[in-house]
């Protein structure tokens, strides 16, 4: 279904605004076509009246991978101009995922950036910091979700709210390198979203569904105060290794963000096209109430394409 939809938690209901490929456009292409180009992964922030938007570029396995994290910055959230180009060389990875992109209540701006240790599965999370989304400077890095023998952190998801940074992280286990495709999506919290207090798995696969691969969160929305808060987690998910790199949209709900549950049997967004690839759902609120959707999405000849909708 790809639709506008609502889910019930238990009371009160949730709205949850959906992809819809047939209304969305493309904003960002790929750098090549066929499979394995990419343009994607997108982390939004809407600052002063324009659209700021950090997003990955990707060529196929021996011909680059993640090579280069994008910033650019749009009047109309559609047609943007790059800022400011990272690439792998800079930050020492063999290859870059999803960024994300914040903006601090200080007016800090901030880059978070997962990044692959070379000949490894293992992956991190560097900060970079700025004035501006044009002056992230690579040079001035530092690490602040480094992962562990076990375990590889990537994709973050970062929402201030309340006075506290929430954070879910994409965790894949290192320990048979054959099976670090694997993912779950773990929660933590920090005061000021450099050092991070981890609270356990906040979704997890689940065995015999269309997300028994993998879960990663790729948009979090909160609603409500207090006993009436509720939290909407859409998110990634593959059935077995094969179905890596066309992962579909789902959908997770919660009283609590370190407890989320899936919602339905089947995936709630997937792109028309062979693959079925649409993920990494960024959800964008506006001034007017509406909300603007980035997404990536598989496109006829295998690559895939960063397409919005305003909803």
């Amino acid at each position: 279904m790809l639709s506008e939809n609502t889910a019930h938690r238990g009371d009160p209901l949730v709205a949850v605004t959906l992809p819809d490929p047939a209304r969305s456009v493309v904003a960002i292409p790929p750098p090549g076509d066929g499979p394995g180009y990419w343009s994607g992964a997108p982390s939004a922030v809407l600052a002063d009246g324009e659209v700021y938007l950090a997003f990955r570029l990707r060529r196929p396995i021996g011909k680059g991978r993640g090579y280069a994290v994008v910033v650019a910055r749009s009047a109309d959230g559609v047609r943007f101009e790059p800022l400011l180009t990272i690439t792998k060389e800079q930050m020492d990875a063999e290859s870059l995922e999803r960024p994300r992109l914040v903006r601090t209540p200080g007016g800090v701006w901030r880059l978070y950036l997962s990044c692959a240790t070379h000949g490894s599965k293992h992956w991190r999370v560097e900060l970079l910091e700025a004035g501006d989304p044009a002056g992230f400077d690579p040079r001035q890095v530092r690490v602040v979700l480094p992962g562990d023998a076990k375990t590889a952190v990537k994709d973050p998801v970062i929402v201030h709210r309340d006075g506290l940074w929430h954070l879910w992280a994409s965790c894949h286990p290192l320990a048979d390198p054959d099976e670090a495709d694997q993912m779950v999506t773990d929660y933590a919290t920090s005061v000021d979203g450099v050092e991070w207090s981890w609270h356990g798995t906040a979704l997890e696969r689940r065995e015999g569904c269309w997300d028994a691969r993998g879960v990663r969160v790729s948009a979090v929305l909160f609603a409500g105060e207090g006993d009436e808060r509720s939290v909407v987690a859409y998110y990634d998910g593959r059935a077995s290794a094969a179905e890596n790199y066309e992962e579909r949209t789902g959908v997770a709900i919660g009283a609590d963000p370190a407890a989320l549950t899936a919602l339905g049997t089947a995936p709630k967004a997937v792109s028309p096209y062979a693959g079925g690839g649409l993920r990494y759902l960024e959800v964008l609120p506006m001034p007017d109430g509406r909300k603007r959707l980035y997404y990536e999405m598989t496109r006829p000849d295998g690559a895939h394409e960063l397409r919005t909708e305003l909803r």
